[in-house]
């Protein structure tokens, strides 16, 4: 198959393109290179052994989109394109809105225009809300998510639900992310955030490396085991190669899909920072800040539906997510700048 990979320029979108073309798909890249790099795909295109086309342009352009579509003949689409700080989405809620739920509205429009209705979603945990029971699995009703980002990825998963019920020709696979981390395992493509990292490894991946002083841990009071925030943190490429069983199950999936990709467990960020230093041989210095308006306390994945449904489990550990990041941290001090 073609697939269109939205944001496939990003972290997540260029490890995503590196396994479909492992499997042998024909990838295009759609990006505005906003929070992503052009060097990104051509190390993805490098690694995956075949030339990948990149489009520079807003996932919100419709005669952009109609015009992929147009010429490269897609038969899926793997949707990463948006924005995704929780602290930014809080400051700034109605970027969050026009980009996630405007960006994915225009993109089913031009799907549908287009007649390609296979789509892979890039959505979060976050959609659970607040107040269930650990672990979180995709029985449990959506709740009201506590920041902004949170709020957009239900919204496009409201939006999608409604629009398969309309028409049964669409097969969705929706993916509720917990925490993706780790690199390539080659060191060529990892994340390379713009300034100030916004996910936990990348900040102490650069403490550890000199580029900054200090990590801020926010929060040591939470009711954990150690005080500080508990998550469930994937490896990257585990979790690209869950959108490729996705992809694969839409054949005989109609409908909209919902599976957790995570791990089943959590670990806090303290636990985090020691893996890091074991990993590095370095010193992580640290030190508390308040807490994080959005931040919840804990959550980890219930990922057994995926594990039956997609023939899909995680296969690399914690110290495999944090040799990777230092693997490719040392080879890329600056990311791709």
């Amino acid at each position: 198959m073609k697939i269109l990979v939205t944001g496939g320029a990003g972290y997540i979108g260029s490890h995503a393109v590196v396994v479909l073309l492992e499997a042998g798909h024909e990838v295009v890249v759609l990006d505005n290179l906003a929070n992503g790099s052009a060097e990104a795909v051509t190390r993805a295109a490098e690694i995956g052994g075949r030339a990948v086309p990149l489009v520079e342009g807003d996932v919100r352009d419709r005669r952009l989109l109609d015009e992929i579509f147009a010429e490269h003949h897609v038969d899926a689409v793997m949707h990463f394109a948006g924005l995704k700080a929780v602290g930014e989405s809080v400051e700034q809620p109605l970027e969050y809105f026009e980009n996630n739920v405007g960006g994915a509205i225009m993109l089913c429009q031009a799907m549908a225009a287009a007649d390609v209705r296979r789509l892979v979603f890039s959505s979060s945990a976050t959609v659970y809300g607040e107040g269930h029971p650990l672990p979180w699995h995709e029985g449990l009703p959506t709740g009201t998510p506590s920041n902004p980002y949170g709020r957009s990825k239900l919204m496009v998963e409201q939006v999608l639900t409604d629009m398969a019920a309309s028409d049964p020709r669409w097969r969705i696979g929706v993916l509720r992310y917990f925490n993706p981390t780790g690199a390539h395992e080659s060191g060529r493509i990892g994340e390379s955030p713009r300034g100030t990292p916004d996910n936990l490894v990348p900040y102490i991946a650069q403490v550890a490396s000199g580029r900054r002083e200090s990590l801020a841990v926010f929060g040591n009071d939470y009711p954990t085991h150690d005080g500080t925030g508990v998550r469930d943190y994937l490896h990257v490429m585990d979790l690209v190669e869950g959108h490729l069983a996705a992809l694969q199950a839409l054949d005989t999936r109609p409908g909209v899909n919902v599976w957790n990709l995570g791990t089943g467990r959590g670990y806090s960020v303290l636990e985090m920072l020691r893996a890091f230093e074991k990993a590095s041989g370095r010193a992580v210095a640290y030190h508390f800040a308040p807490r994080r308006d959005g931040d919840i306390a804990a959550c980890w994945a219930d990922p057994g539906k995926a594990r039956e449904e997609l023939g899909w489990s995680t296969r690399r550990d914690l110290d495999a997510m944090m040799a990777d990041v230092w693997r490719w941290q040392q080879a890329n001090p600056e990311g791709y700048d």
